[in-house]
């Protein structure tokens, strides 16, 4: 055992070790319980029958002549007992045990039969146990006999088969809980390997045979360097958002100063959207490391307020649902998606409409608008971070294409769903789905915000 559980015979040789193990241990304990079962309990009533059948077989075949012993033979056979007579047989092999204490039951019956060489045989144990035997004449001629009922068969067959399975499950069991521990740590590295790039970096023991240390440790390392990336990431964006927005800035103050005013639009818009896109490629790079963490949030009011903004704007937008609607969630990274999504709307439609609602377990919030739409084929495309799918939707647009990726990974993080599909009125409808973790009384509804 001690062998057994030594880590240097490795993954493979542990399994082996443990498969080698049960066979061992099944073989032994067959072979115990092949061997109890052997000693065949004799049924009293049936070796009383079966010596008295015997010696009256003896004295009339002795008295008969031998041309006449087959068919007399014949006559004293019965279903539970049945002779024959040969003139010989060869020499008869050593009984076991358990045939001589059954002989010895057979001859205290009727001793007459300890002169005549009576041996028994078993024939096909553990199945149909039938046991036969040899009687010699005082002619040396012999009597084949057979006694199927002398032994308890069916209990005997029963008690061996339910042993047996009681002694595989026992150790299919044991070796179910030892290559259980042995794989524990690759469990462990499952889990793990699950959180990785979320959260604290969290080394796990290198323990386990040694593959599994092996692997372990080079999990580790790449475990270290990709948390060491991330954060180069955060540093490095950081950077880049400083050193790019203060330019962009001073850009913006430059352009006040600027005489002509078509001149001075121009450049101000320019920089308002290079700003934009920096914001939005900050945003999407960054959205590994949140601080935020989840709190309740009235999800009607914050989409009714962006509706408010977008119709201060002098668009055409309405929201439809509920007052108040709470919901546990990141608030900013969701705003942020959920802005994007409305202001991708107004951007390509005409008019558009917020709808928020609560169906069974799942909280939906459906933009849709009246533009374009997206061509069916392209409608995943429209998620994927730096595609722009100006066929379907324009070709005078801005941005580097991150609106709805940005918005998709933060529905992702609060465990939702986002869907993509086009109107039959014509349009395009985007479709949020979050779990719903509390259950909130619908409230009255308003329309036409």
């Amino acid at each position: 055992m001690k062998l057994l559980l030594h880590p240097s015979l490795g993954l493979v040789g542990r399994i082996l070790a443990i498969v080698l193990l049960t066979i061992l241990v099944e073989f032994f304990a067959g072979t115990v319980l092949y061997d109890r079962a052997s000693n065949l309990r004799v049924r009293e009533d049936e070796a009383n029958r079966v010596a008295e059948h015997l010696a009256t077989a003896t004295r009339v075949m002795t008295q008969r002549d031998p041309l006449e012993r087959p068919a007399l033979a014949n006559r004293l056979s019965s279903l539970n007992f049945t002779v024959s007579w040969q003139r010989s047989l060869p020499s008869p092999p050593p009984m076991s045990a358990d045939l001589l204490e059954m002989r010895e039951q057979i001859v205290v019956r009727e001793p007459v039969l300890n002169n005549h060489d009576l041996h028994l045989y078993l024939r096909e144990p553990g199945r149909r146990t039938l046991v036969t035997g040899s009687l010699r004449l005082d002619d040396g001629s012999w009597l084949i006999f057979t006694a199927p009922q002398l032994v308890q068969e069916g209990k005997f067959r029963l008690a061996w088969v339910a042993m047996m399975i009681v002694v595989a499950v026992g150790l299919s069991l044991i070796a179910a809980v030892m290559i259980r521990s042995t794989l524990h740590p690759v469990r462990q590295l499952a889990i793990a390997a699950a959180r990785i790039g979320h959260g604290e970096q969290e080394p796990i023991r290198e323990v386990g045979v040694r593959e599994v240390r092996d692997l372990i440790g080079a999990f580790n390392e790449m475990q270290a360097r990709i948390h060491s990336l991330i954060a180069d990431r955060v540093e490095a964006l950081a950077a880049v958002g400083h050193d790019l927005r203060t330019p962009l800035a001073r850009l913006q103050l430059r352009a006040e100063g600027i005489g002509d005013p078509q001149l001075r639009q121009a450049i101000g818009a320019d920089v308002r959207e290079m700003a934009a896109m920096v914001t939005s490629l900050l945003a999407y790079l960054g959205g590994d490391e949140d601080p935020e963490d989840p709190q309740s949030v009235d999800i009607a009011v914050m989409a009714a307020t962006l509706v408010d903004d977008i119709t201060d704007q002098g668009r055409n937008a309405e929201y439809v649902g509920p007052d108040h609607l709470t919901h546990n969630l990141r608030p900013i990274g969701f705003k942020r998606a959920l802005r994007n999504i409305i202001e991708n709307a107004a951007k390509y439609g005409e008019s558009l409409r917020v709808t928020v609602l609560e169906s069974g377990d799942r909280l939906k919030l459906c933009v849709e608008d009246d533009g374009p739409g997206i061509a069916a084929d392209r409608l995943q495309d429209a998620i994927r971070p730096f595609v722009r799918l100006d066929d379907a939707r324009g070709r005078d647009t801005q941005g580097l294409g991150l609106g709805l990726a940005i918005a998709a990974r933060a529905v992702e993080i609060e465990g939702g769903t986002i869907t993509l599909s086009n109107r039959e009125a014509g349009g395009l409808c985007v479709e949020i789905a979050l779990p719903r973790h509390a259950s909130n009384a619908d409230l009255p509804s308003r329309k036409g915000i």
